[in-house]
């Protein structure tokens, strides 16, 4: 028998798209002869899958789910909204969820892990819905949060099943307060990161590129100035866009009146401990992907052999 080496693998996934341990088990059964290894994933209705891969898959669900001390969110894409309302999709975008929690915020750790009622991993799973269902899927990306102490808040926005929709958030609070009322602020506060989409939580975490754009922008408005006086206007233009964008430091949105680290200090109170925001996570389906944009006038000029 042939041997089946991590080289002749890896060239039969790159040529179908299918997941390892497909490739491996297409390969030991054909003897390593690599075209009936894809005439072998073919009949299986695996190879289908890399004739897909190409097409821009930005619909689909993200998926929130939170366990004990531990929330979790997940984005799975598909190429239309009308799959991401398939119950088939809907309920393999559940289980998907549900395994992040013990993924750890890894995506290819969650790949990998063995989907329910299945004798293969996530991706090979997604790899015979996309046979099945016809269309490109693709799990993207996922994210997860931990308290020693506290609850998990979460959000879901425009919901198309439960724990699913279009935007997803967790928030994680440290306390030792009551847990219904920290609970509750924390689906206040994950309903006002899905609305406002901070940057930051403060200003010390803002990445350094978004700073130092920001502050160019502040030095160009400026010209001319001198050193100390620019030193100034961009400390103080860095403050307000701080205020305007780092979570603990925004207009809370249930109530203008107070920022949201005083809308916590009022949470703590009557959970009967202080509460401290340690995170939040926000996905928004198809955030960063680039869709092609349709050309329709060209699309009927190629119908028509013009």
């Amino acid at each position: 028998m042939a041997e089946i080496t991590a080289a002749l693998v890896k060239d039969l996934r790159e040529k179908t798209g299918v997941g390892m341990m497909d490739c491996k088990a297409a390969l030991a059964a054909t003897n390593g002869d690599m075209e009936a290894a894809v005439d072998w994933l073919r009949a299986k209705g695996l190879a289908k899958a890399a004739k897909k891969s190409t097409r821009v898959a930005a619909e689909g669900l993200v998926g929130v789910a939170v366990k004990g001390n531990t929330g979790a969110l997940v984005e799975v894409n598909s190429e239309t909204d009308f799959v991401a309302r398939n119950e088939k999709f809907q309920a393999m975008v559940a289980e998907i969820t549900k395994l992040a929690i013990n993924a750890n915020g890894s995506t290819e750790a969650l790949k990998t892990m063995h989907f329910p009622g299945s004798p293969h991993a996530v991706e090979a799973y997604v790899a015979e819905m996309v046979a099945t269902i016809g269309e490109n899927m693709t799990v993207r990306r996922t994210a997860a949060l931990s308290v020693k102490k506290g609850v998990i808040g979460s959000y879901v926005h425009n919901q198309a099943a439960p724990g699913m929709g279009k935007i997803g958030v967790i928030v994680a609070l440290e306390s030792e307060g009551k847990a219904e009322v920290l609970t509750e602020f924390g689906r206040l506060l994950a309903m006002h990161i899905a609305a406002t989409n901070p940057v930051a939580l403060n200003l010390e975490a803002i990445p350094k590129d978004v700073l130092a754009r920001e502050s160019a922008v502040l030095e160009e408005k400026n010209a001319g100035k001198p050193a100390n006086v620019m030193e100034k206007i961009v400390a103080s233009g860095l403050k307000t866009f701080a205020k305007e964008n780092c979570l603990l430091e925004q207009p809370y949105v249930h109530d203008g009146a107070k920022t949201v680290t005083q809308a916590a200090g009022e949470a703590g109170t009557k959970a009967g401990a202080s509460v401290t925001i340690t995170g939040y996570v926000r996905f928004q389906l198809g955030e960063g992907i680039e869709k092609a944009a349709d050309d329709f006038a060209a699309e009927v000029a190629k119908m028509s052999g013009n």
